[in-house]
């Protein structure tokens, strides 16, 4: 029999059943700064999840939260719905100077509503609306959101049955070394094309993720990204890049296609686009895909403005002088170099690593042992998740600003549970 600790009892009796981060970490969460959380109790956490890639510059940035005070003391505008006001233009500026510009993208911006699921369904609607077909092909083991549309192409079974409505107009291929390097990429998806009598619908669009986090840390190749955009070309199709979780630097890049050379026609973004946690997203597309009507695509909170004040400052402190890049990618290079420690000490059996930039997945044969290895990185101090379709993978995400410090603290904390569930 579990008891529950009375701190914790209004939210086992009074919230729903669907909670889900809060079972895997018992504690009752009360502040945080930098990389580190604190619970009522006074124990201290490294966070290696970053608000599931929310918080790329950290809890409570000292610049963005000094910029979001001073926005709130003068009575800045909090709701804005999608009228014109001095915090979007301060951040459609910067975006424009600091993100587009520079990487030559010509992309016209967006704001959907404030999640990623919300930055997802627009880019779906817009993408049938362009094609004026109905049909979306998306990749195995993608995740793309937990609304209807959204939900059609994640490949989470768990996740779609919640629906409880079929999921229909998506269809699923197989991603980047779905059959171990035994098929040529694209065999199936080209023939299904070309043949008259397949019974695939020509598609709108193709939605993909460079790397899917919540799919178990899955990289695609930019080989095969490039396959991709060339596939989507020859066969009238647009190419929308969800860049929701792996977007703002978390590869190393601003965006994570950029390693590609490629330029998707759609691209969302949500998560660390605001920099401090706040509900934002984007879409962003190709000038000539902008064939909306005036209100045919609208939401109450599109208009965010203390999200675009923090999204301003995140952009000119950090990717103004391109250091963030190099910085990730360093840090990058320091957990690929503790996870290949890892797999030696346990002789490569059984075990195995993969990722990017600041996101990487440590991969069990036995399926229940990353969730142990979670559950005993939290009792020493460091929070974690598992991934992937069986929750095989353990997921590292600590946010961009982490030192270097922090980071080794944290990987050996990981090494002692890892060490300590065999």
């Amino acid at each position: 029999m579990t008891i529950t600790p009375p701190a914790l009892s209004v939210f086992e009796t009074l919230e729903s059943e669907v909670r889900s981060y809060c079972r895997g970490w018992p504690a009752v969460f009360d502040r945080a700064q930098g990389s580190y959380l604190h619970d009522e109790d006074g124990h201290t956490y490294l966070d290696f999840f970053a608000g599931a890639g929310s918080l790329n510059y950290g809890h409570n940035n000292p610049v963005l939260k000094r910029a979001l005070i001073d926005y709130l003391e003068r009575d800045g505008i909090t709701h804005g719905l999608d009228m014109a006001t001095s915090a979007k233009r301060a951040f459609l500026e910067s975006f424009q100077n600091v993100v587009l510009r520079p990487r030559d993208l010509p992309y016209k911006v967006m704001f959907p509503g404030p999640t990623g699921t919300n930055a997802v369904e627009a880019a779906l609607k817009l993408a049938r609306k362009v094609k004026g077909r109905e049909a979306i092909v998306s990749f195995t083991n993608a995740f793309h959101g937990m609304s209807l549309g959204s939900l059609a192409v994640t490949g989470n079974a768990f996740k779609r049955a919640g629906a409880g409505i079929p999921l229909v107009h998506g269809t699923p291929m197989p991603f980047d070394n779905y059959f171990d390097g035994q098929v040529p990429d694209f065999l199936w998806f080209e023939r299904l094309l070309e043949d008259q009598g397949s019974g695939l619908n020509k598609p709108a669009a193709v939605i993909v993720e460079t790397v899917q986090g919540e799919g178990g840390i899955n990289v695609a190749r930019p080989e095969w990204l490039r396959a991709l955009a060339d596939l989507c070309e020859r066969q009238d199709m647009l190419l929308i890049v969800d860049d929701i979780q792996m977007g703002c630097g978390r590869t190393g890049g601003f965006f994570s296609f950029e390693e590609a050379g490629i330029t998707p026609d759609i691209v969302t973004l949500s998560k660390s686009i605001s920099g401090y946690g706040l509900p934002m997203s984007l879409c962003l597309f190709k000038p000539e895909l902008d064939i909306w009507e005036p209100g045919e695509h609208n939401g109450t909170f599109r208009g965010n403005n203390p999200a675009f004040v923090t999204a301003a400052a995140a952009l000119g402190t950090y990717w103004a002088d391109g250091q963030m890049e190099k910085q990730t990618i360093a840090r990058g290079e320091q957990v690929e170099r503790a996870l290949l420690a890892i797999v030696d000490e346990l002789g490569g059996e059984g075990v195995g690593f993969r990722g990017r930039g600041l996101v990487w997945g440590l991969e069990f044969d036995d399926k229940a042992r990353a969730g142990r290895v979670c559950a005993r990185a939290f009792e020493l101090g460091l929070l974690l998740e598992t991934s992937g379709p069986e929750s095989e993978v353990v997921k590292l995400l600590p946010p961009l600003t982490v030192s270097a410090d922090e980071l080794d603290e944290g990987l050996r904390i990981l090494a002692r549970s890892v060490r300590e569930t065999a």
